[in-house]
């Protein structure tokens, strides 16, 4: 049994945007409002705005996750001073949640791979800290690290570098990949972290025989908790576990032990090659096979069913959904007509988000009405019964948030 008491949560991208607000919240409450928080800067350490790219992260966390975050700055292995190195291993011995996110992988294995660095974020995780590791970070945490920017932007031939395998260290043997429904390609694949289907099949095939993958959608986290040893899913997408070319997808709130994780799954796994499906948003019908056209509208009728209920994660869920169905009807060379349509589709629903936005405004009010009305009947039924106490204590409560009640001969009546 592992002695690990802490966290890993591995995000495919978004770490600091709304969809992720409430995750951290949640993992900084399971080790303390205590606990200092740090925002490592070393896979963008070779940009020239990483400073404002780690200023950014220290005020998301401030303004929208209301815990203080700072900076451990380990640009480069080869400029960081002794003196300012050291300062990095104490903040990082001191801490019990760091976050890790944007830039390149392999430039962070290469400053950080015989640094102190992995071996102090192993242990904080092994004491019951947590570390975040997102986007171009998540690719460094396992076994092997995929180079992204230099096979899809230089052109370098399809191979793998050697993690920093903090997982490995913790006893999960594992491969991450981020961005795995990326669709930012348009006309191109760019699935599976850019690389596309055919270039990714080729690189599963030189990994090492039984090498588990984890798949992260984008805007999507695999919480792995290690003194449960279960995996949750989180966000707006799903988490793929792939092996030996079979794959299995968990979506939003479920979970897996680390032993299925590593050992295997049985049920609902794909062929030699990569299934693609949409993403089960919510109240999407889900089809074995579905045309574009059948999936566009099943992503419209649970639009409007997100509206209705005033949910804006499904909104957002789905309208990034219906981004990734056109621009894969693009690549399946679907039909023009059929896309042009879908696009209207599309921008209605992008327009109707606002006003949905603005219902959902409205939803305080009128929740704040219904219970100052049933506050109101109670207080009557306190008058009716006699029970002057107790009608003049809720009399007194809505008068101290500022509802001025008036009795008259048709009864109650009050306003703010």
């Amino acid at each position: 049994m592992s002695t690990v008491r802490g966290t890993i949560a591995l995000i495919g991208s978004g770490e600091l945007s709304g969809t992720m607000v409430e995750t951290h919240k949640t993992l900084l409450s399971k080790i303390g409002s205590q606990q200092k928080a740090l925002f490592l800067d070393t896979p963008a350490g070779f940009q020239g705005n990483v400073d404002l790219i780690a200023e950014r992260a220290a005020n998301f966390f401030e303004q929208q996750v209301r815990h203080k975050m700072e900076i451990a700055s380990f640009k480069s292995a080869e400029t960081i001073t002794s003196q300012e190195a050291e300062k990095v291993y104490r903040l990082l011995s001191e801490a019990g949640f760091v976050l890790i996110g944007p830039g390149s992988p392999t430039y962070t294995v290469r400053q950080l791979k015989e640094t102190p660095v992995p071996a102090l974020l192993s242990a904080m995780v092994n004491k019951g800290g947590c570390l975040v590791a997102a986007s171009a970070a998540a690719l460094t945490v396992g076994s092997h690290t995929l180079p992204v920017y230099e096979i899809y932007k230089v052109g370098e031939a399809l191979h793998w570098v050697e993690g920093l395998n903090i997982l490995g260290h913790l006893g999960l043997e594992l491969v991450v990949i981020p961005h795995w429904n990326n669709a930012e390609g348009g006309n191109h694949d760019t699935r599976f972290c850019y690389m596309g289907e055919k270039r990714f099949l080729a690189l599963e095939a030189q990994l090492p025989q039984g090498t588990t993958i984890l798949g992260l959608d984008e805007h999507t986290a695999c919480i792995l908790d290690f003194a449960s040893r279960e995996a949750a899913v989180v966000g707006l997408g799903q988490v793929t576990i792939r092996r030996s070319g079979v794959e299995k997808q968990y979506s939003r709130g479920e979970r897996v032990t680390f032993e299925q994780l590593l050992g295997g799954f049985h049920d609902r796994v794909t062929g030699a090659g990569i299934e693609v499906k949409s993403s089960p948003a919510s109240g999407i019908p889900e089809k074995a096979v579905a045309s574009f056209w059948d999936q566009m509208h099943g992503i419209e009728e649970a639009f409007h069913r997100a509206i209705e209920e005033n949910d804006l994660a499904a909104m957002t869920t789905l309208l990034l959904e219906a981004d990734r169905l056109i621009w894969q009807a693009q690549i399946d060379l679907e039909n023009p007509e059929f896309i042009s349509q879908g696009r209207e589709i599309f921008r209605e629903m992008i327009a109707l988000a606002g006003t949905g936005i603005d219902q959902a405004v409205n939803v305080i009010p009128r929740k704040f009405k219904e219970l100052i009305n049933e506050l109101v009947a109670l207080r009557e039924q306190y008058r009716r019964e006699k029970r002057w106490p107790e009608a003049d204590q809720i009399r007194s409560i809505l008068q101290s948030i500022g509802v001025v009640l008036e009795d008259t001969e048709e009864g109650p009546r009050w306003d703010l």
